[in-house]
């Protein structure tokens, strides 16, 4: 199942790997308009063949506008920018790079509902929605005011402490604290970005003469979007009361 849940992202880093591979700038379309045709008809065959259902899809569609916004004032604050020239793009982001957020979105919502995640201690949803809109709002304020954080990781762990998500495998139910798998996730999107910045898709200003591996320190900004990514998926697959606790099993 974990195959089919990731199975947008992993077709993304294949076209992201390939197109990096072949392209050639004589040819007709731009690379990263022909990766966005690309995404457009990879969510489209997920839809089609009920891979994923219009609620994810309308929650997907909100991460791109999510991402897209805050691409377009990273790369206008210089944090980083996109060095290939595309026609589907607003101001200097192409609207592909919306499906890069979109691909989290997608593999949360798969995951929750193929692994029927259910949750000990979750927090009030008030808490949680609070706690996404400060983090979010953090990755623009920073740019002019203090950088909150590590006070908005220290919010992440109060809040999730004792938060456990359970979830079924091979028809055994499984437990972890929730914490956990999204450290897990953060690690795994920081490997993923290495692979797109390698692959030209975009570039930080230490990789513009050399390409350099990101730095360790991107992996808490991905653990604080991982956060906010689940939050956002939370108002569509509503966190339920562990099996542990009720005995049953989803139907």
């Amino acid at each position: 199942m974990q195959a089919s849940a990731c199975l947008f992202g992993i077709a993304l880093i294949f076209g992201i790997i390939v197109s990096h591979m072949l392209w050639q700038e004589s040819w007709l379309i731009a690379r990263y308009d022909a990766l966005f045709v690309y995404a457009v008809l990879l969510q489209s065959v997920l839809l089609a063949t009920k891979q994923e259902t219009l609620p994810e899809l309308r929650v997907i569609f909100m991460f791109h506008i999510i991402g897209t916004v805050m691409e377009l004032f990273k790369t206008h604050v210089g944090s980083w920018h996109y060095p290939e020239m595309n026609v589907i793009r607003i101001a200097g982001v192409p609207l592909f790079s919306g499906f890069m957020y979109s691909a989290v979105g997608s593999y949360i919502a798969r995951c929750w509902r193929l692994y029927e995640c259910r949750f000990e201690h979750y927090p009030q949803t008030w808490l949680t929605a609070s706690l996404a809109g400060a983090i979010y709002g953090n990755f623009f304020s920073h740019h002019y005011v203090v950088d909150m954080r590590y006070l908005l990781f220290a919010g992440i762990i109060i809040l999730y402490l004792k938060t456990r998500v359970t979830f079924w495998v091979a028809d055994r139910e499984t437990s972890l604290p929730l914490l956990l798998p999204f450290a897990m996730l953060a690690v795994l999107l920081w490997l993923a970005e290495n692979i797109a910045t390698a692959a030209n898709i975009w570039l930080y200003p230490h990789q513009l003469q050399q390409w350099q591996m990101v730095s360790v320190h991107k992996i808490g900004s991905w653990f604080m979007l991982m956060l906010l990514s689940f939050v956002l998926v939370s108002f569509i697959h509503k966190p339920q009361q562990s099996m542990l606790a009720d005995g049953g099993r989803m139907g």
